[in-house]
């Protein structure tokens, strides 16, 4: 199986970043255990997301689901600057209720099939003021600074999510790709649970499974089996955070043997599966 790396690691409710590079550097492919929320601030960049690419504009808002494959393509020698929050799942999951939802803005991005935000009044908005205040807020010591990093950047969810319930953010398309993959990358997501082989999607997708192989690998920067198993991974692991007993998340996320998931699992994450103690 191919291994893909997980970067950046999140013990607190949330973390903000502003981050400048001068030169031009290479990423690979990764993913994280929470969600990010990316705004370019400088550069001419190229976001890849699960096999889509996005050609970004400085203030365009970037949404990746945690668990998501992705990585920046740069262009030129110029800067890349933007600023980058993670934010917990279990964070989020305590503000879900009936009248609202502070991960709506995610949600939102997988029903329109896009991970790109663009509201051209970005810039002047109350929305994008927060994240300047909640950068000065940090390093401060005054009384009950923690408590007001926390009321700023929920007010800068509050925000967010508010503008992407009302329309006021762009979903922005997808660049031109193989129009041939991000199908099967949809099946893939939508039937993890089931017994899938290269053999069976090439014949779904009236495919050789040369050509499929091949394509996969050049659209999205890896194989078809290793994102096939890994995202199994990732969803038993939820499974396993949610707090699905290891044997049934084991099946339920996929994998045909514990045995097989469990040696899987712990290649993956360094660490075997088991119930998190609360």
């Amino acid at each position: 199986m191919q291994e893909y790396e997980k970067r950046g690691y999140l013990h607190q409710n949330y973390r903000i970043f502003h981050l400048t590079d001068q030169n031009r550097q290479e990423f690979s492919y990764h993913y994280h255990d929470f969600y990010k929320i990316l705004i370019l601030l400088k550069g001419t960049v190229s976001y890849c997301i699960e096999g889509k690419s996005y050609a970004l504009s400085p203030y365009d808002i970037v949404l990746v689901n945690a668990g998501e494959l992705h990585r920046p393509i740069l262009s030129g020698s110029g800067i890349y600057e933007r600023i980058i929050l993670y934010v917990s799942p279990d964070f989020l999951d305590s503000y879900r209720r009936e009248s609202y939802d502070l991960g709506l803005c995610f949600s939102k991005a997988r029903k329109e099939s896009s991970s790109v935000l663009r509201m051209p009044s970005l810039k002047s908005s109350r929305l994008y003021q927060l994240l300047g205040e909640l950068e000065s807020a940090l390093p401060s010591r005054e009384y009950a600074h923690e408590l007001y990093q926390d009321v700023l950047f929920l007010e800068f969810l509050i925000h967010l999510n508010r503008a992407a319930a009302q329309n006021t953010l762009q979903f922005l398309p997808t660049q031109a790709g193989n129009g041939k993959i991000l199908p099967v990358l949809s099946y893939l997501n939508g039937h993890l649970t089931e017994p899938l082989s290269v053999d069976s999607i090439a014949e779904t997708f009236f495919l050789s499974k040369s050509y499929l192989m091949h394509a996969f690998k050049k659209e999205t920067g890896y194989t078809l089996c290793g994102y096939l198993t890994l995202k199994r991974l990732l969803y038993g692991r939820e499974l396993i955070r949610q707090g699905v007993p290891v044997t049934e998340a084991c099946f339920q996320c996929g994998f045909g043997s514990y045995s097989a998931f469990s040696r899987a699992y712990k290649k993956q994450f360094g660490e075997a599966p088991a119930l998190q103690k609360k």
